[in-house]
């Protein structure tokens, strides 16, 4: 299978690196926004977790380590908070062992590492998340989003709201979470990959990925949900389920549920081994820490105890909204929100209700594009955004249970997964549309100086990054049509006007090509259709004309070019075709009526002189022909037909040697001028004829 480039990886405009170069680079960056943490003290929670813990001793049984909260304290006891981390416990454990006491730089190193090693694996499960999942032919992962998964880990790595689970001790676990979390992330994604005997799961990588996700959970309480996020990804990665769909058939009780992806690929299957694993999780945890809730106080959590539904209600949005600009804009940081560092909300007239206001704005619209968008690679982005920005922070949401917290930084650390997924979509959707100006306005500019090869080429990538851009496709079309392309104008052009029914320009430029192409009834429609759209089109009934023109339907064709005239009396092409057909079909009158009434409109344009010039020496108006003939001359006097007619105009009044001087200064304009040779040949010879009468 080759490798090719996302289009999301196409419209991001950086720096493309090898894939052991990028996770160089990340890990680098992590490490140097975060070395600096390295001597920091024992400082506030550590204190309780670390210092004044018992479990962290060689005296303590390992075992106590297994029935203790994060705080060392007794699962059981009426005080503990049930924080159940034994295996971040653990890592204390081997840490203070290993330094021999409570020597800080030992316990941050290991969370900087920690911190430096989930950042190079955000590397690999942002390109499956923004790229997609497929394997080469040997099984090995493709990484279809080199540039925006870098771009997304870079993000992830240095953002500022990370520095109290890296900087705090106490952080690590979150860190441990985090690293087994996307453990078994990867692990799920495994158990995907096509196996010799042609199996297109792997039962055995899906449980792995319930143990590290359980291996996560005894880190963090946050790490179960890792399972709820491959469950998600199993859907809309591998099963491509149209949520929006299947919620449709649902509602309508269509038995084809198997057709929208439930079924499909051992979906069901993969789910209850899923679900079945974290349901016995949870019952062990359960049964470990107790059936009693954890104890708090109302300093640890106001909102949590206020009698009102409303107020809890609305404190807690307006906590999730902090959360969110947290992520957002992390100008303000701090290591404790409690002790009424966020007063309640109580009433409704609080400015601070517009904070939950926009949060549930931003976060419907999102909802709404991610279900119902056409783009199926844009619902699977948006979903799987929100998926990892939303699930992972539900433990910490007080919708299940109370939290003995108002705001925690630690725990975005997961979140800001989706964060990170949606800025760096959004990031390369702002770059898109750029692109896409920035190549039409190029183009449009290269096409204004002549160089169409190149303008083809901006029009053509304007098009590709916006498949409905119907000015670029207009464009473009035309440059088409005047190198004789008209099959590909005619479709392009023919997909504009499918885009935009309205666009006269476009409907106008598909008549031309119609007309080129000799699809006469089809171009006069697509001209009709033009004016019905744009009432006031002078070019349009000018094209018009000409289509009536060839198709010898003289009165028509006067006609439109005369409507031409009426709404642009500027309009010299339309007066000169008018001027033009009266004099080919002997309406020398008329047609000497038109042209003068033109030049009193347009009393510069030579095209004009030299028309009505033509009509005038047909009509024996020798002189006046060739004023108007010479005033021509004068304006453009590299016109070769200029003076090749004003030499035929001399002809037939006799003046035979201002006739031959014209003559040769035509041919010499343009030697291959069409009758210009014959009458110049002509003309000699009688000039010889008269020299030998002379003679004689």
């Amino acid at each position: 299978m080759a490798q090719t480039e996302s289009n999301l990886d196409h419209d991001v405009s950086w720096f493309l690196l090898p894939s052991y170069w990028a996770k160089m680079v990340v890990a680098l960056i992590s490490f140097l926004c975060f070395a600096n943490s390295y001597d920091g003290d024992f400082v506030f929670d550590d204190s309780e977790a670390i210092i004044n813990n018992k479990d962290l001793r060689a005296e303590t049984p390992l075992g106590d380590l297994w029935h203790h909260d994060f705080w060392g304290s007794k699962l059981s006891s009426n005080t503990s908070h049930k924080s159940y981390r034994p295996l971040t416990v653990l890592t204390f454990r081997i840490n203070y062992l290993f330094a021999g006491g409570f020597y800080p730089v030992g316990f941050h190193v290991i969370n900087i590492i920690l911190h430096c090693t989930i950042s190079v694996l955000m590397v690999d499960v942002f390109s499956i998340l923004l790229g997609g999942l497929q394997f080469s032919n040997k099984g090995r992962r493709l990484n279809l989003a080199p540039k925006t998964s870098l771009l997304a880990a870079l993000l992830f790595a240095v953002h500022p709201v990370h520095t109290e689970c890296v900087a705090g001790i106490v952080g690590r676990a979150d860190l441990l979470c985090a690293l087994f979390f996307l453990l078994s992330f990867l692990g799920y994604c495994k158990a995907f990959r096509e196996n010799k005997e042609g199996h297109h799961f792997s039962i055995f990588w899906v449980l792995v990925s319930v143990i590290l996700g359980a291996i996560a959970m005894l880190c963090k309480e946050q790490g179960i949900t890792i399972l709820g996020l491959n469950a998600v990804f199993d859907a809309l990665v591998i099963n491509k389920l149209n949520v929006l769909e299947l919620i449709q058939k649902l509602l309508h009780k269509d038995k084809s549920l198997e057709n929208a992806g439930l079924l499909r690929k051992g979906l069901l299957f993969r789910i209850t081994l899923l679900m079945s694993g974290g349901a016995s999780i949870l019952y062990i945890r359960w049964r470990i820490m107790g059936t009693g809730p954890p104890a708090f106080t109302e300093v640890d959590n106001p909102a949590s105890f206020a009698d009102s539904l409303f107020v809890r209600a609305v404190n807690y949005n307006y906590y999730y909204s902090l959360n969110a600009w947290l992520l957002l804009c992390p100008w303000w940081l701090c290591f404790d929100w409690s002790m009424g560092c966020i007063p309640l909300i109580k009433s409704v007239s609080d400015w601070r209700i517009i904070a939950l206001a926009a949060l549930w704005f931003c976060l419907i619209g999102l909802i709404c594009q991610a279900l119902c968008s056409e783009d199926s690679h844009k619902r699977r982005i948006l979903t799987l955004g929100l998926g990892f920005l939303i699930i992972p922070f539900l433990p910490a949401s007080n919708l299940f249970f109370r939290v003995g917290f108002v705001i925690a930084e630690r725990v975005i650390y997961l979140p800001s997964i989706g964060y990170c997924i949606l800025f760096t979509y959004g990031f390369s959707l702002l770059s898109k549309q750029a692109k896409k100006k920035v190549h039409y306005n190029v183009g449009k500019n290269l096409a204004d100086k002549g160089n169409q090869s190149a303008a083809i080429k901006y029009y053509r990538e304007a098009v590709r990054l916006n498949p409905k851009y119907v000015h670029a496709m207009n464009n473009l079309g035309n440059i088409l049509k005047e190198r004789n392309e008209l099959q590909e104008a005619e479709e392009l052009l023919s997909l504009a006007v499918q885009i935009q029914p309205d666009f006269a320009a476009a409907w106008m430029n598909l008549g031309i090509v119609q007309n080129s192409l000799r699809r006469f009834e089809e171009a006069e429609q697509s001209y009709w259709t033009a004016i019905k759209h744009r009432k006031k089109y002078p070019d349009c009934y000018y094209n018009l004309g000409r289509l009536y023109a060839d198709l010898n339907r003289h009165i028509d064709a006067l006609n439109a070019w005369r409507n031409a005239t009426v709404l642009k009396p500027e309009h010299s092409l339309a007066w000169n075709n008018m001027i033009i057909l009266l004099d080919n079909t002997g309406n020398l009158a008329q047609a000497e009526a038109v042209g003068r009434e033109a030049l009193e409109l347009i009393p510069n344009d030579h095209s004009l002189m030299f028309s009505l010039a033509n009509v005038l020496g047909k009509s024996q108006k020798y002189k006046e022909s060739e004023a108007l003939f010479l005033k021509a001359i004068k304006a453009n006097p590299n016109a070769a037909s200029y003076h090749g007619n004003l030499a035929v105009l001399y002809h037939r009044w006799g003046n035979l040697d201002l006739a031959k001087k014209h003559y040769e200064v035509s041919l010499k304009l343009d030697p291959m001028a069409p009758g210009t040779k014959e009458n110049y040949n002509l003309l000699r010879r009688k000039l010889e004829q008269l020299q030998k009468k002379s003679g004689a």
